[in-house]
């Protein structure tokens, strides 16, 4: 079996992006299965047409993309990815879409087929924090994910996708408000390694309520 698993650039100005610094410290191989690991560019539409070149090279049976969302808390698993682009800021070519759709053909939006109770039910059982989301905002993060799962609805039918958001690290909060919050990188990683380990293991997801009430 084999993983890709991709993380984005730097943005938005920062120095680092924890996304794929934490990918970089995941093993080559985890739970039996290959680890094949990417960076992809903070740019729309740019970064899908990297990830599907690597999908036709690399054959992958689940493909994870992992990205920053400075202000949450824990590492946490998306739900859903919308057919929208609205770019607060630009992304790293000075794109900065309004209202615009990503595939004109695609559906509203897609549900990720991984199995991510199982995922984020791995990650707290190894003591540490995870949860699922319900949304994955507007930016390149939703738009790389609502981008694998159209290919994956219209051409890599087989594969199992979806994508990751995880928090700042340390060094980026240092000038932001006291109390956001962060997590540093190796706890990032080890976050990302469990829940590697439950896609690969997991067939049927878990069956029990990860609803929210906001």
């Amino acid at each position: 079996m084999k993983v890709l698993i991709t993380g984005f650039d730097p943005f938005g100005g920062e120095a680092i992006n924890p996304a794929y610094e934490a990918i970089k410290m995941i093993p080559d191989e985890v739970a039996g299965a290959q680890v094949i690991k990417l960076e992809i560019p903070t740019v729309f539409k740019e970064s899908g047409e990297v990830l599907k070149a690597a999908i036709k090279e690399t054959e992958p049976d689940i493909v994870i993309c992992v990205g920053q969302a400075g202000g949450r808390s824990a590492v946490s698993f998306e739900r859903v990815a919308i057919n929208l682009a609205e770019a607060r800021i630009p992304d790293n070519k000075g794109q900065q879409p309004i209202g615009e759709k990503l595939e004109e053909d695609g559906e509203t939006a897609y549900f990720t087929s991984l199995p991510i109770k199982a995922m984020m039910r791995n990650v707290q059982e190894h003591g540490l924090p995870a949860y699922i989301s319900y949304t994955a905002g507007t930016f390149v993060c939703n738009d790389i994910m609502y981008r694998l799962l159209y290919m994956i609805d219209n051409e890599f039918t087989g594969i199992k996708g979806g994508f990751i958001h995880v928090p700042f690290e340390p060094t980026q909060v240092i000038s932001r408000s006291v109390g956001t919050p962060s997590m540093p990188i190796k706890t990032i990683a080890e976050s990302l390694i469990y829940a590697v380990e439950a896609a690969v293991k997991t067939e049927v997801d878990r069956e029990e309520n990860a609803g929210t009430t906001d």
